[in-house]
């Protein structure tokens, strides 16, 4: 059961995460969370960096739908200046959303990769649903109170997981 928390692959950023290497794995659409994995939970547009890092993926053809279990204004002021699909409400862990993301841009879930900061949301929802998964490292550390109160379990498991060897990497 705890390896659907595993995630495929761990970064530090969304910056690690390059089109280009998406491209020689076969990847053509992310599926991204937006709180924390994007920009910080309280930051309500996108930064610079960010807004470069969608343009590289558009030059490279890869499609990106944001998806986020927070309300419709907030992920709608981020998503549209950067012309990017979203999905609000999305009750993640649940699988329907991020299969209606990839059904959206008309891609096989081989070639979508879901990417977010939380194994309880992100990680489960993505491999239950089938996808590759990428933990990125929060942008804060502080967080709303729902995702605090996920975080103390995440530290569990990813605790578990460190003693167990099935992670080597810091949190």
């Amino acid at each position: 059961m705890l390896k659907r928390f595993l995630p495929n692959e761990h970064v530090k950023s969304i910056f690690d995460i390059q089109p280009t290497v998406l491209r020689k794995k076969g990847i053509k659409g992310i599926i991204t969370d937006l709180d924390n994995t994007l920009v910080a939970w309280n930051v309500r547009e996108a930064t610079p960096e960010i807004i470069q890092w969608f343009k590289q993926m558009k030059e490279q053809d890869i499609k990106v739908t944001i998806i986020s279990n927070n309300n419709q204004e907030r992920v709608e002021i981020f998503s549209e200046p950067l012309d990017a699909p979203f999905v609000f409400s999305a009750r993640k862990p649940l699988s329907r959303a991020f299969v209606s993301a990839a059904k959206e841009m008309r891609l096989p879930k081989d070639e979508v990769v879901v990417i977010g900061d939380q194994l309880l949301t992100d990680v489960l929802g993505g491999n239950f649903a089938g996808f590759y998964t990428i933990l990125v490292v929060p942008i804060v550390e502080t967080d709303g109170k729902i995702t605090r109160f996920n975080r103390s379990i995440e530290r569990r498991i990813l605790s578990y997981m460190r003693k167990k060897g099935k992670i080597s990497w810091e949190e």
